[in-house]
Parts: C-alpha cells; structure tokens; sequence
C-alpha cells in the first residue's frame, strides 16, 4: 500500500517545493493580494512618461520577455505596453484575478506557486526597468498557471509510451492577447475543461479532503472473507467502514444481515467487482483502499481531463480501457454500452490511449495479421510445424498465396521473413464478423470475436491491444440507425453474403480510447477501477513531484 503524506491547510505555504524547474519566476500562495494587486505598489512610475524612460520600459521588457517566444511576440505585438505592472484600473483587475487563481491552484488539483522572488520584484520597484521586469514576471506566471489549468501539469508522452494522446495545447500568444482583451476572472474560469465530469471530480475532492480531515473512514477490515450469517468484531469493522463510505445506512447490527449484503454488492458494483454480496479477498482489498489513495486518483482523474480539453462530439464512442466497457455517447448520455476485452498487461500488448474519428466498418472482415503476430507467434509454429496455423493464408508482396510446401520457414528470421499472413471471412476468423475502423498508426479499432467465454471474466485484459466488443451487431446497429430506417435488416444482408463489404459511416464518429481509474457518476458518487497498467500511479509519482499534494481540509 503507497503511503501519501498530507498537506494540512494553515501550514506555512513558503515550504511548499518549487515547481520543478519549470517556472523562472515563482508565485507564493501566501501573499497578500493587497500588497501585489493595489495601485500603492506601483505607483512609481511617472506621468507623463518622458520619451527615455519608455523607451528604458520597452528595452527592460524585451530583454526580459527575450527567453519566450510566446512572450517576445506578444509584447512586440502591442508595442512593448505594459498589461499587468501599471497603474491602470484594467491592469489592476488582472493582477488580481491572476493572483486570486494562482492563490487557489490547489483547490484546482495544481501544485501550490512560490510568491516569493515575484513579491520582491514588486515590491523594489523604483525604475522604469523594474518595472519592465515585473511586467514580464506577471506575463510569464500567467502563462504558466494558464497551461497548467486548461491542458494540464505534465506531458503524457513522458509519462508512459502508451499514453500517446495529442493534448490540444493552445497558442501562448492569443491566450495573452485575449485574456488582456477579455475579463480577466471570466477569462480565467473559462481556460478550465467545461465537462461535467471535471465539476463533479473537483466536487469529489473536496469532499475527500474533508474525510480526511475527519480521520478517514476508520479501521482497516480484517480477515479474508465474510458473507451472510456472520457476526463478530470482524463484521463489526467492516459495518462501521461501509457505514462511513456511505454503501450503508446508521446500523448498530452485529451481523452479516441482508442490508450489509446489499450495502457489499453496491460497493462491487461500484468497483467493477463479481457483485455477489459477499466480502471476498478481492473485495476486501478494495473496502481498504485508503481515501488518500481514492484522492489521489480523483487528483490523477483531473490531470486527465485537462488532458482531453476539447469538444468530445455531440455523439462520440468512449472506451473505458480500465473499466472493460464500449459507450456510445448521445449528449453525454450513454445510448449504448457493451462489455470489451483490452490488450493484455505485458508491455508490447497494452492498449493505447487516444482519440481519432471513426470512419467505416468492414463487415465479414479479412484478418490482415500483424506484423509482430507473424513473427513473433507464428512463424516459430511454422517452424516446429509447417502446417500449424493451417486457417491462414501466407501470401508475397503482391498479395498471391504462396503454398507452404514452397516456403522454407527454418531459413528466416523474424526480420527476414518475407511474406504476410491473412485469415478469410469466416465465423471463426479471429475479429469475428464485423470490425469498426478509424485508421491510425498503432493499428487499434474495435472489433467482434469468435472467443466468447473471455467477456464473462471480471478482469478482461487478453487481447493484442485491439478491442473485442461483446455485442458487435447491435453497437453497429447503432451506428447505423443515423443513416438507414432497417439498421439490423441492412446489416444482415451484407453479412449474409459472406463476403468482405466495407459500410462507411456518413458522419465520422470521435472515438476516445481512455484510461480512468476514477469515474464520477452523473447523480451523485464515484466508482473506481484498479490500475491494470500501473499508468495512474506513474501520473501521480510525476504530479508529487511537481508538488501535487494532498490535502486534509476542515476538521
């Protein structure tokens, strides 16, 4: 079990650690917004301007601004003016909507800045380039807090190669320009995602602060199994735990009775476990589950979100790779949903993360087999045994099929191995009878599978990395009910010709493959799901170490 230290609010904010490197000028989130914000701080500069001292202005905010090229074309832009350190009503305003945001980063799941050197630049204003400098210091600040807010604190590449999302960074320029043309506290609310879901994940960790704050939700349940009938201290803890996580109503019985069945069952549904009503080994390990760990991955939750800050689709698929579901999205509402097998756990197998647009699907589909799946598995079959694998076909360059007799497999090497391998149409063809298709370069899309029984399993990571949908037929029927009266009738006189037919689809459909170990429930409540890649826990090693903390609130 990892262990997270907490930040309780009133301790000192100066000991809070620095962002990493990644900022040249740090805020503290214990300054006081009237010493940065009032007019008494910068009322140094003189009216009127002679033309010497703005020219010492545009010289100090140049050499300043020269480290960013962001910053170097803005203020090239509107001719060197100060948007921040003057002494102007508007200036004013967005000092302060600046400083108030940055004052609650925290609130926002973002590491607490360091105010200190930025007070001091304030503070010691006594030239025209002062002055500049301070400029440039509030500019820069701006456009970190504004990345960091609306796209996210890290660089999901660097956190794992599976995450290979295209996080929509903005332009650092028109971002300055339109918050200087703007209301600086709308403009700053407006940079955070507008889903729903991020609302419901800051309203979640609010509420877990506050549980910890409380003390948590008591003694850990020990033992490894209880069920009906039961009694004892044992039943005890776990009644007092549920209780406080809020799976049971105020309860002074003693025994496993039908209300703590119920109470066991919700909590599995919750956290995508067999729900039986009984209190197994699995089950148990997650009734434990610390809320600083719970926290911690509402505060990943939230990284993630910023990550997808986009328009999604008015209709759009969402895959779920930790929660072993296929949604079909109308409105935010769930129009369709279906359970999927994921890539498997190794590392060469695990699905990506990423977005792209559906654009066809390829009923009675040909199995075009990859590259690595040839070399890797088959080709040592065919080694041992030239006929192993007998369903597919071997073909060359030109796509003829090339009998086996003719090929000698003991001369090749994964890397020389010349030819190609395809499975037919057919019922056991290994993605079934219908793939959906939005090309991208890591060879992903959804598809059917003649390998039924794996969809029964609680745990459903098998597959190379593509994903196996449960109920292909009717997630095609739903697609196609946009452009046809008799979506099942269209669908199955194509199937029924046994022949390969690509359908395309007359409006692309957003497909976001995604990883979420956290999930708000639209009414109220959470479910989680475990980390079967280990990506969360590296997104919150990287988060800690940019001073993501957590933190008990109240009490």
């Amino acid at each position: 079990m990892l262990f997270f230290p907490l930040a309780r609010r009133g301790r000192n904010e100066n000991e809070s650690p620095l962002r990493g490197g990644l900022r040249a000028v740090t805020l503290a989130a214990s300054v006081s917004l009237g010493a940065l914000s009032g007019a008494a701080v910068l009322t140094v500069a003189p009216a009127p301007v002679a033309a010497q001292q703005v020219s010492a202005l545009m010289q100090s905010i140049a050499e300043a601004a020269a480290e960013s090229k962001d910053l170097t074309a803005f203020y090239r832009a509107n001719g060197y003016t100060p948007v921040f350190a003057d002494d102007s009503a508007r200036a004013r305003a967005r000092r302060q909507a600046l400083l108030r945001a940055v004052q609650l980063a925290p609130e926002k799941g973002l590491a607490p800045y360091d105010t200190t050197l930025l007070t001091a630049d304030l503070r010691a204003i006594r030239s025209e380039r002062d002055l500049g400098r301070a400029e440039v210091a509030m500019a820069k600040l701006f456009l970190d807090y504004a990345r960091d807010v609306q796209t996210g604190q890290l660089v999901p590449s660097r956190i794992d190669s599976g995450i290979v999302r295209q996080v929509p960074y903005r332009d650092g320029v028109s971002v300055l320009t339109n918050f200087a043309r703007s209301n600086p506290q709308a403009y700053l609310r407006a940079l955070e995602p507008s889903s729903p879901e991020y609302a419901r994940l800051l309203r979640e960790k609010a509420r877990l602060e506050e549980v910890l704050a409380q003390g948590g939700w008591g003694q850990e349940v020990p033992g490894s199994k209880y069920e009906a009938g039961q009694s004892g201290n044992g039943v005890v803890i776990l009644r007092n735990r549920l209780m406080a996580m809020g799976y049971l109503p105020r309860s002074a019985s003693t025994s496993y009775d039908a209300d703590m069945s119920r109470a066991v069952q919700l909590f599995q549904i919750r956290h995508g476990l067999a729900p039986d009503g009984v209190a197994g080994p699995g089950t148990l390990s997650q009734i434990n589950v610390p809320p600083e760990e719970r926290l911690a991955s509402i505060l990943v939750a939230i990284e993630r979100e910023r990550w997808m800050n986009f328009d999604r689709g008015q209709r759009h698929i969402w895959v779920n790779l930790t929660d072993f579901t296929a949604k079909i999205m109308d409105n935010d509402r769930v129009t369709f949903e279906t359970r999927s097998v994921i890539g498997a756990t190794q590392p060469d197998r695990r699905s990506p993360e990423f977005s792209d647009e559906m654009e066809f699907m390829v009923i009675n589909p040909t199995w075009n087999v990859p590259r690595s799946i040839t070399v890797k598995e088959y080709l040592p079959m065919m080694q041992r045994n030239p006929n192993a694998a007998g369903h597919l076909r071997i073909v060359d360059r030109n796509g003829r099929t090339v009998p086996r007799s003719a090929i000698n497999f003991a001369a090749y090497t994964p890397s020389t191995f010349p030819f190609a391998m395809k499975e037919p149409p057919s019922d056991g063809n290994a993605l079934g009878l219908v793939k959906f298709m939005f090309p991208n370069k890591y060879n992903i899309y959804l598809h059917d599978t003649p390998s039924k029984s794996l969809f029964g399993h609680e745990t459903r990571a098998y597959s190379h990395g593509c994903i196996r949908l449960q109920q292909p037929f009717d997630f095609a029927y739903t697609l196609l009910a946009r452009q046809t009266s008799d979506p099942e009738g269209f669908f199955r006189a194509r199937l029924n010709t046994g022949r390969e037919t690509v359908v395309e689809l007359e409006q692309h459909v957003p497909v976001h493959l995604v990883y979420r170990t956290a999930i708000t429930l639209p009414k109220g409540g959470m479910e989680y799901r475990r980390d079967i890649y280990g990506r969360d826990e590296k997104i919150w090693q990287a988060l800690q170490q940019k001073g993501v903390q957590l933190r008990a609130v109240g009490g």
